[in-house]
């Protein structure tokens, strides 16, 4: 093809693109007396330029809006001296939100006549992928609308799954698989921001740890069963004994349980760890390796308000310490700070 030719016909499809794109009736103008063609996705063949301007305007105001058109290929085509033919492929992005439409690739084939001194568009095929085009549309709206809102409702319900199931996996990596409650990553996690609260407002954050006595014994006599259901019973009446919005128990590992209690004075935190202790003894879980003859407990309860210098650390060291002289001085106790 030579380059002049070349040249007319680019130039004739890139005129009728950017008027087709741009929505601009001036484009009837250039519509052969003698044409025929296809319409969008329909498969009516529309015999004269007056069906022709129809459907055109029918077109624009359909979509109103400027359209965007992507290509994908060209070609050129020099039939005669007086007729050429361009077939483009391309991608079709209306003027609103779609999901399906602009990622179809278009046919678009267009045939130019010279009628004097113009060239003018005797035929226009264009096939779009889309087989939903309903009665009195060029583009599938409707269908597009319908889709969209499948596609969106498909997206809120899965986006509503992930949701819940992200939930539940945090939960589970949250909550202790043998006793249902807190676990130490739990603990841990909320032990930092309680104590960034508590620095912040200067006030006191407390600490019980707990830690069943002469468990190994527990187990050896009764078997891990048992040991399991033992620790779930005293799980559960940590939780009932410790219902103050803002407190948090947990498994901390092994035999050993925390309760960690924002705002609570020393005096406060040894109150409640006597409570425990009490509704742990009413309990009465047998227990032949100790004393009593059930399941006792050694408590550390510790309150600081938190300063600087120190890290949520500290309050764990100093409730461990209150732990291990209760276990020293005999098990079965409540211990707060070295006198």
């Amino acid at each position: 093809m030579r380059p002049e030719c070349e040249k007319l016909i680019r130039a004739l499809f890139d005129r009728y693109i950017e008027m087709y794109a741009d929505r601009d009736d001036a484009l009837t103008r250039h519509f052969s007396e003698d044409f025929s063609g296809f319409a969008g996705g329909g498969d009516v063949l529309v015999k004269s330029r007056r069906e022709w301007i129809d459907v055109t305007r029918h077109d624009f105001s359909q979509v109103p809006g400027r359209i965007r058109i992507d290509m994908v290929d060209l070609a050129l085509q020099d039939i005669s001296e007086d007729v050429v033919i361009t077939t483009a492929f391309f991608h079709i992005h209306l003027p609103f939100d779609e999901a399906i439409l602009s990622r179809e690739t278009a046919r678009l084939v267009l045939v130019f006549r010279r009628e004097g001194e113009d060239w003018k568009i005797v035929s226009s095929t264009i096939s779009i992928p889309y087989r939903l085009v309903q009665d009195g549309e060029v583009y599938p709206l409707r269908s597009l609308y319908a889709r969209n809102l499948e596609l969106e409702k498909l997206v809120e319900e899965r986006t509503r799954a992930l949701a819940e199931s992200n939930a539940r996996l945090e939960a589970m990596s949250n909550t202790d698989s043998l006793t249902n409650i807190a676990n130490r990553r739990n603990f841990d996690s909320t032990l930092a921001q309680e104590w960034n609260r508590a620095l912040r407002a200067g006030r006191p954050l407390a600490l019980i740890i707990l830690d069943v006595d002469h468990f190994k014994h527990y187990n050896d006599h009764y078997g891990h069963v048992a040991g399991d259901d033992c620790l779930k019973a005293l799980a559960q009446t940590l939780v009932k004994a410790e219902r103050r919005a803002g407190r948090l128990v947990a498994r901390y590992g092994g035999e050993e349980f925390v309760a960690l209690m924002p705002e609570t004075t020393q005096d406060e935190v040894l109150a409640a760890a006597r409570h425990i202790q009490a509704k742990i003894w009413e309990l009465a879980l047998p227990h032949a390796e100790t004393e009593p003859g059930i399941v006792t407990v050694s408590l550390g309860a510790i309150s600081v308000v938190p300063t600087m210098e120190h890290t949520p650390d500290f309050l764990l060291r100093q409730a461990d310490a209150a732990l291990y002289r209760a276990k020293s001085q005999g098990r079965n106790q409540v211990r707060g700070p070295a006198d």
